[in-house]
């Protein structure tokens, strides 16, 4: 029998060993899409709200809201599927995105904002 040591590396080199991926990672990244649709579900219930019963305001308002919840639906897909190919590579970065809520909330912000403009300059006219 030989006394060398079965795994031989050389010297300063890692070895690279596979992960376990826990279960809870990838139900932690589908929560937190059903999350965000969960909130784009309640953006877009309001959007339907203002276009049926609301004035020429309460639509435009409307449109903003509809357009918001389309695009963090689309961000909430993006991200879901960024996060889970990177799980299932076993990437060992961050998950987390700086950019997209920030840049979402903005949006939302922005529409609230013409929303208020609107209302308390009386653009727009009412249709009733």
């Amino acid at each position: 029998m030989s006394s060398q040591p079965l795994l031989q590396t050389a010297p300063g080199k890692r070895i690279a060993l596979p992960t376990r991926v826990e279960p809870k990672v990838f139900f932690a990244n589908e929560r937190t899409f059903l999350s965000w649709l969960n909130f784009t579900v309640i953006l877009g219930g309001l959007a339907v709200g203002l276009l049926n019963f609301g004035d020429t305001v309460g639509q435009i308002s409307a449109g903003l809201f509809t357009l918001v919840a389309l695009a963090a639906m689309l961000y909430a897909l993006v991200t879901f599927h960024w996060r889970a190919r990177s799980i299932r590579m076993r990437g060992q970065g961050g998950f987390d995105d700086r950019f997209g809520p920030t840049v979402l909330a903005i949006a939302l912000l922005a529409a609230v904002v013409v929303n208020f403009v609107l209302r308390v300059t009386g653009v727009g006219g009412s249709h009733k």
